[in-house]
C-alpha cells in the first residue's frame, strides 16, 4: 500500500554523509542501491499496518476482542483491529444510498452519502454513533445519531437504527455554530456532554439526555461557546480536575499541503472557559500546540483518546508525505506532564538501555557468542546478566530507533540491508542511516513489534529454541513471536561486563575439542562458566566449576572447525577463538 518513493530525509542523510563512504562514486553506488531498496519496498513503513486509509477517524473504542475506529466516507466506512496494529476494514458501511436517513434529505438539501466525522459512544446498553452530513465550505449542516447493539457486521444482532437529528445549522446569522464534527463524552458526575462545529460560529459543546443521546431539553438546551476563529474538529477529555479541549486549526483536505495542526486548551468545568498554557482563551484564539507537521507526518488533525489498561492511545489522521498526501490513521502515546498537560509523542519507549525478550519464547535478544565481531548475527538466548544482552535505544525520527549493543558499541541491522523476509538480524558499525531504523510501536496487550521497511522481527521460524538467529519476516498479528517485551535494564552483576585480562587456552589447535583454561590472576575459587559457540552463534557446549583452582580442563568431544569459547566469571568474561582438529 506504500508508494515508491525516495523521501527526502534518505537524501538528506546521503548528503550529510552518513552512509560513510570515501568516495564520489561510492556515494552515487549507495545512492542507486537504496534508489533500488526503496522502489522495490517502497518508503520506511510502521509496524502498524493494514487498512491505514482514514481521515477524520473517530475515538478508538472496543467492542468485545476488536478496536474499531470510524471515518469520513461514503456511508461511514469503518476499520477494526485485534492488536491496535494491523487494521481491517469492514464488510459494509453503516449507510447505503438506499437506507440513507430520511431526516438529511430536508436538512441538507444535495448530500451524496459523503458522511464526515463520525464519534462513537457506549451507553444503555448499546453503541452510539453520531454523524454529520454537509458538503465543503457549507454552513447548510447536521448532525445525527444512529445505534446499533455491536459493531461487528457478522454478529447476527448488527443492524444500525438511525435516531434522526441531533443539531442542525442553516446559512443564516453569523453566529449559528455549523452542526458538523461531533464528539461525545461522559464526565465523572456521569452527565453525558456533546461538543461540535467548526469555522462558521465555532466550537459549542451543550448536554445530552443520556437515554435518548439527544440534547437534555430539545432545543430549549443551553449552549456554550469554547472555542473560536478558525477551529474545528473539537475533543474533550476529563483529567482529574481539568476537561482538556481538543481542536484543529490550519486547513485539512490538501494532502501534502494540508496546514491542520492540533491544538489543547483547559478548564475546570466542562462549559469553559478553556485556556491554553499561557491563560490565553481559546474563544479568543488561544490555543497551545499538541501536535504540528513533523518529517512524514503532515497536518495532524481530529484528535481522539482511547485508555485500557493504565495506557492512553491518541488517535488522528496525518496526510503521509511518503505517499503522496495520503490520509491515515495513527495511533500515537498520549502522557502528561508535572504541570498535568498533555503531551502526544510517536516514541513508545524513551530513549535509555534495555532487555528484550521474547513474547513466545521468554528468551533474550543477544549478540551471537557475546561477542562485538560486526557481522555477528543477533540470536535469541536465555538470560545471563551479561551486557551482552542490553541494548541502548536512540530516537532517530519520530517513532523509529537505533538499537546498539552495550558490550559491541555496534547497531543492529540487517545483512546487506536486506528487507526479504527470512533476511538475518546482525551487528555493524553505526551509522544512522535507514538500514538501521527499526519502527517501534506497541501492541494492545503492551508489548512491542520492530518495524523494519515492510517486516517485522521474529526468531527464524517463530522457534522457541536458545541461539536461534533473528530474522525479518511478514507480519502476521495473531503470532506471539513477533511480539517483543522491552525492559528497564537491571544492574548487572558485580564487575559488570569486565573483561577478565590475564586467561589463556592451551593447547590451540585443540586436539578432539580437548583444551585448558588457565585463569591466571583469576583465581576459581568462585563459579567459573566455560560456554562454547560454532561460527552460526549456536551455543554447542556449556560447562560450569565451583572450587577449582586456576586451571580448568575442558573435554568437548567437538566435530574439527573453529569455535568462540567464553570463560565467565561473576559478571566478568574472556573471549578466545580455538579450532579445532
Amino acid at each position: 500500500m506504500f508508494q515508491h518513493v525516495y523521501t527526502a530525509k534518505t537524501v538528506a542523510r546521503i548528503h550529510n554523509g552518513l552512509f560513510r563512504r570515501s568516495t564520489l562514486s561510492a556515494v552515487y553506488g549507495q545512492l542507486l542501491l537504496l534508489l533500488l531498496l526503496l522502489a522495490s519496498v517502497g518508503a520506511p513503513a510502521y509496524a502498524i499496518r493494514g487498512s491505514v486509509d482514514a481521515h477524520d477517524p473517530s475515538s478508538i473504542i472496543k467492542d468485545g476482542n476488536k478496536y474499531w475506529v470510524f471515518s469520513t466516507g461514503p456511508g461511514i466506512p469503518s476499520k477494526y483491529s485485534t492488536d491496535l496494529l494491523n487494521w481491517t476494514s469492514s464488510s459494509r458501511p453503516v449507510f447505503t444510498t438506499a437506507t440513507q436517513p430520511a431526516w438529511i434529505n430536508s436538512k441538507v438539501p444535495g448530500f451524496a452519502n459523503e458522511y464526515w466525522a463520525p464519534e462513537c459512544i457506549f451507553m444503555n446498553g448499546k453503541f452510539y454513533l453520531y454523524y454529520s452530513c454537509s458538503t465543503f465550505g457549507s454552513q447548510v449542516s447536521g448532525i445525527g445519531v444512529a445505534t446499533n447493539v455491536t459493531l461487528d457486521p457478522a454478529s447476527p444482532n448488527y443492524n444500525w437504527v438511525d435516531e434522526g437529528e441531533v443539531v442542525s445549522s442553516t446559512a443564516t446569522g453569523s453566529s449559528n455554530p455549523n452542526a458538523i464534527d461531533p464528539a461525545v463524552y461522559r464526565d465523572t458526575n456521569n452527565n453525558v456532554w456533546f461538543i461540535y462545529g467548526s469555522f462558521f460560529g465555532g466550537i459549542r459543546t451543550l448536554q445530552l439526555n443520556p437515554v435518548t443521546g439527544k440534547p437534555l431539553n430539545g432545543t430549549q438546551t443551553q449552549q456554550f461557546a469554547v472555542a473560536n476563529g478558525g477551529v474545528e474538529a473539537a475533543y474533550v477529555k476529563q483529567r482529574g480536575g481539568y476537561y482538556y479541549l481538543f481542536i484543529n486549526r490550519g486547513n485539512c483536505c490538501q494532502g501534502s499541503n494540508s496546514t491542520y495542526y492540533i491544538q489543547v486548551g483547559r478548564s475546570t468545568s466542562p462549559s469553559g472557559p478553556f485556556l491554553d498554557r499561557n491563560g490565553v482563551d481559546l474563544n479568543n484564539n488561544g490555543g497551545s500546540t499538541l501536535l504540528s507537521t513533523a518529517g512524514r507526518y503532515v497536518g495532524p488533525g481530529h484528535a481522539g483518546i482511547f485508555e485500557e489498561n493504565g495506557v492512553s492511545y491518541f488517535s488522528h489522521h496525518y496526510y503521509d508525505l511518503d505517499n503522496s498526501g495520503q490520509a491515515k490513521l495513527d495511533v500515537a502515546k498520549l502522557s502528561w506532564d508535572a504541570t498535568e498537560w498533555p503531551i502526544v509523542s510517536r516514541n513508545w519507549l524513551s530513549p535509555g538501555r534495555y532487555t528484550i525478550s521474547n513474547a513466545n519464547s521468554n528468551l533474550y535478544w543477544q549478540s551471537a557468542a557475546c561477542t562485538a565481531a560486526a557481522g555477528q548475527r543477533i540470536i535469541q538466548s536465555a538470560p545471563n546478566g551479561l551486557d551482552c544482552q542490553q541494548w541502548d535505544f536512540t530516537v532517530l525520527t519520530s517513532g523509529t530507533y537505533q538499537v546498539v549493543g552495550v558490550r559491541t558499541g555496534q547497531a543492529v541491522g540487517t545483512e546487506n540491508c536486506s528487507t526479504s523476509s527470512g533476511a538475518p538480524l546482525q551487528l555493524e558499525p553505526a551509522s544512522g542511516s535507514i538500514c538501521q531504523e527499526f519502527q517501534l510501536e506497541r501492541a494492545h496487550d503492551g508489548t512491542f513489534v520492530f518495524g523494519f521497511f515492510n517486516r517485522v522481527v521474529e526468531p527464524t521460524g517463530s522457534s522457541t529454541t536458545p541461539n536461534s538467529p533473528l530474522q525479518l519476516s511478514a507480519y502476521n498479528a495473531s503470532s506471539t513471536s513477533q511480539r517483543w517485551t522491552i525492559s528497564q535494564a537491571t544492574p548487572l552483576a558485580a564487575a559488570p561486563g569486565k573483561k577478565l585480562s590475564g586467561v589463556s587456552i592451551y593447547p590451540v589447535p585443540a586436539e578432539h575439542g580437548s583444551f585448558t583454561v588457565d585463569m591466571g590472576d583469576n583465581k576459581a575459587a568462585e563459579k567459573v562458566t566455560v560456554v562454547v559457540f560454532n561460527l552460526q552463534g549456536q551455543e554447542v557446549y556449556r560447562r560450569a566449576v565451583e572450587g577449582q583452582n586456576a586451571k580448568l580442563v575442558v573435554e568437548t568431544a567437538l566435530r574439527p572447525g573453529v569455535y568462540q569459547v567464553r570463560v565467565q566469571r561473576n559478571g566478568g568474561y574472556s573471549t578466545h577463538k580455538v579450532s579445532v582438529l
